[in-house]
Formats: structure tokens, C-alpha cells, sequence
């Protein structure tokens, strides 16, 4: 990688996310090179100093030392991802340039006195994304006060830096967000486009209903873990018209198909994950009937479904492109021929053969003789990316003596098929593997 890197004089983007990228590459990027600019006048340069786009989120083999020399190389930066990186605050102070529009820390240990600073020196940023990030609140115990625990002044800076300085498209919020971090975050939001808060926020009531007021150009809405109720989601859906996205999963409160009676022709997806296990064939009518142009589907957690939803689904919402559809009851009992008739259908979590599938999950146990056809290596197929999950049964842990030990399945293995233009690859790994880590 070192060595294509040092080809590209004039490399402009690096988006190498996942990837083996580390020292060497850090080390192409920064040596000097020889060149002229347009007045033919020689100049000498590394070739981090011209980076505009910069993803190198997950590339384990960049420690902080790589990554302070890597970002106190760069000045033209507009989009950098550092997601689930060893990136410091140390390294992130590095950063030169003031053109940042795009910054991703999510998953990493960076303080919020060290992105303050950045955010200072970057007052263009539009998106950031700081999911994750379990250092931007600390406390600290108070000799003064008999122990007691109170907030470090750098506690809001975040918001406030936000606050004072920019004007976001998107954002996406984790550990120590708050009700009040949404006040203090009102004067950068008020563009907002996408929403995203993830563990660790607790926005609250207060928070949400507030939010078509606060952000009234929201496209998507993604909540994660978020105390939510029908009158929240009813004030989202008659305020919030050009939404498109709208992702519930992992929320706490009660809610009900009447939270979803709004007529939304502009929702294009649609992820209800954990949050309505009440949900029958009648409800899933009418979402078919209140989110007609539903191109992406994403239920988990629905046991009351059975084989007709199938039917429902693929009636109420033909133009589907991508369907997921987990621990939904017996909905795959006797098969899935009724999802063929979602032509344009890209993306399923279930058995299927439709000519434009590109990537598939499957679990073993849904397959109703035993076993998986695979199209042979020979045969022309769009399919590149296969996920087989292997399951085993385990005993619950909570037992009684009066009662027999429940049993449970639980993920064992996963078989990946990867398809390319000269062969097919096959392994077996233990992590669940799904079609989003291909996204």
C-alpha cells in the first residue's frame, strides 16, 4: 500500500477504512517530495500536506505516534474519520488547517477539551460524529466538598464550542448528551439534518419533543436507547414532513401502532429494532399504508408475525430494496417465496435468489430441508458477499430447581463467501457477521 501511495503525486482522498493501513503508509505520506507549482517555481512538500479526504477509521495498525506525525503533516483536511483508532488528544491537537466539514471520532478516547480546541479552529464543520466516545464527560472528586463529584469546567465545551461556533448538518451523540446539551447546542442545530444518539446519551423527554422546533429541517432521525413514548414519536411524525429515515431501536417506554398512523410519503427507511414486540399483521398493514415508498425495512424483535406478513410486505411495499427481518416470529415457516415478488430487492437477511442480490445473511435454522444451495463458482451471479450463521443450544442461565433448564439458541459461527471476478473465498470465523459490516 506504502508503495502505491508513493505513485500518487497528486493524491487528493484516501478512504481506506478496515484496511492494513499503518506505519509505512503514515511514512509515504509523510516524506517529501519534489515538484512545481504553477509558476513553475519548485517546491517540496509531503503529501499529506494537499489530503483534503482522510477515513482511516478501524485501521488498527496506526498507534498514536503514526497518526501525530500523519495529522500534524496535513493542512487542507476537510473530511477526516478517526473512528475506533488510537487517536489521543495529543494526536488530535496535531491537526493543522481550519477547513474541516467532516470529523468522525466515534468510538475513541479523545476528551472534550481536545475537541473544543478543534472545533475553535474549524468553525465550517457541518458533520460530526462522537458516538461512543466515553472521555468527553469526566469528573473528578472535589477535596472541597467532602468528596462529592462535580463536573470538570470542560464538561460542556463541547456543546458550547458547537454552540458558539458552527452550523451542523449532521450529528451523531453519545456519552454524557443530554437535555441540556440540546440547549446549549440549539444555535448549531437549528440546520440539522440528521440526528443520530447513541448509548450513553439521555436526551429525555423534554429533549425530543423539542426537537422538530429546535431542528425543523430533520431528514433522518436514528434513536438508540432513548426513553421514548407515543406522543414523542406522534410530534416527530406530524412536525418532522421531509423525513426519511426514522431508526428506533433499543428504546425504553411504551409505545403503540398509533404513533405510526401519520401518513409519511417521504420515509425511505424505516428500523424498528427491539421496540414493538406487540406488533400483529395488522399493524404491519398499516405501515405498508402510512409509509408507501418504504425502500429499506429493518424489524427485529416482532414475534407475533407469521407467513402472511410476507405477503403484506411484499404488497405494501414492492419497490423494497433492502428487507431485514430478525426474530420475527415464524415469518420464515414456509419459506420466503412471497418476497420474489420485491423485484428490485438488493439486500435480505433471509434465503433468496433474486438476480440484483449482491449480499446475503443467512442462519442455518431458517432453512427448512437442512441446508443452503450456494450458486456454484462457475455460474454468472451478482452475489458477492454470503454470511451462514451457525447456531448451538445452551442452557439459560437462571434455573430453578422446580423447573426444567430452559434451553436457548445462541451464535456459534459464521460461514463467509466472498465472490470475486476470479474465485470464491470461504472461512470461518466466530464473530456474527451481518450485511451492515459490509456497508
Amino acid at each position: 500500500m506504502s508503495d502505491l501511495i508513493c505513485r500518487c503525486l497528486r493524491l487528493k482522498s484516501i478512504i481506506l477504512c478496515h484496511t492494513s493501513f499503518g506505519l509505512n503508509s503514515v511514512l509515504a505520506l509523510c516524506s517529501d517530495f519534489h515538484g512545481y507549482d504553477n509558476t513553475t517555481t519548485q517546491i517540496s512538500e509531503s503529501l499529506a500536506f494537499n489530503i483534503q479526504t482522510l477515513h482511516i477509521g478501524n485501521c488498527k495498525g496506526v498507534d498514536e505516534t503514526s497518526l501525530l506525525k500523519l495529522l500534524s503533516e496535513t493542512q487542507m483536511l476537510k473530511s477526516l474519520c478517526l473512528r475506533d483508532t488510537h487517536i489521543t488528544d495529543r494526536a488530535l491537537c496535531s491537526l493543522r488547517g481550519s477547513s474541516l466539514e467532516m470529523l468522525d471520532v466515534s468510538n475513541t478516547m479523545v476528551s472534550g477539551e481536545a475537541l473544543a480546541h478543534i472545533i475553535y479552529r474549524n468553525t465550517g464543520l457541518k458533520c460530526l460524529r462522537v458516538k461512543g466516545c466515553r472521555n468527553l464527560f469526566r469528573c473528578k472528586c472535589d477535596a472541597t466538598t467532602m468528596g462529592e463529584f462535580s463536573y470538570l469546567n470542560s464538561c460542556g465545551e463541547v456543546e458550547i464550542a458547537l454552540g458558539k461556533t458552527c452550523r451542523l448538518h449532521e450529528i451523531s451523540l453519545g456519552w454524557g448528551f443530554s437535555h441540556f446539551s440540546m440547549e446549549a447546542l440549539k444555535p448549531a442545530i437549528t440546520t440539522l439534518r440528521k440526528l443520530t444518539a447513541g448509548l450513553g446519551s439521555s436526551l429525555g423527554e423534554a429533549a425530543l419533543v423539542q426537537l422538530p422546533s429546535a431542528c425543523p429541517i430533520l431528514e433522518s432521525v436514528a434513536l438508540y436507547f432513548q426513553v421514548i413514548s407515543d406522543s414523542i414519536i406522534v410530534n416527530i411524525m406530524e412536525s418532522l414532513r421531509n423525513l426519511q429515515v426514522l431508526a428506533l431501536c433499543y428504546c425504553f417506554g411504551d409505545i403503540s401502532i398509533a404513533a405510526f398512523k401519520f401518513f409519511m410519503p417521504n420515509l425511505r427507511k424505516l428500523q424498528l429494532e427491539r421496540v414493538n414486540p406487540w406488533m400483529t399483521n395488522e399493524d404491519l398493514v398499516i405501515l405498508t399504508q402510512s409509509f408507501p415508498n418504504l425502500a429499506e425495512l429493518s424489524l427485529l424483535g416482532c414475534p407475533l408475525l407469521d407467513s402472511d406478513s410476507q405477503q403484506i410486505i411484499s404488497h405494501g411495499w414492492p419497490g423494497l430494496l433492502s428487507i431485514h427481518l430478525e426474530e420475527c416470529g415464524s415469518i420464515t415457516e414456509n419459506g420466503v417465496s412471497s418476497l420474489l415478488e420485491c423485484v428490485a430487492l438488493e439486500d435480505l437477511l433471509l434465503r433468496h435468489n433474486m438476480p440484483l442480490l449482491r449480499q446475503v445473511s443467512l442462519d442455518l435454522c431458517d432453512a427448512s430441508e437442512g441446508y443452503l444451495d450456494i450458486p456454484p463458482d462457475d455460474k454468472k451471479s451478482y452475489l458477492r458477499f454470503v454470511m451462514i450463521a451457525r447456531c448451538k443450544s445452551m442452557e439459560c442461565g437462571l434455573a430453578f430447581h422446580c423447573l426444567e433448564p430452559r434451553r436457548k439458541r445462541v451464535h456459534k459461527e459464521t460461514l463467509l463467501l466472498v465472490r470475486t471476478s476470479e474465485n470464491v473465498m470461504r472461512r470461518v470465523v466466530k464473530e456474527r457477521i451481518g450485511c451492515r459490516d459490509f456497508e
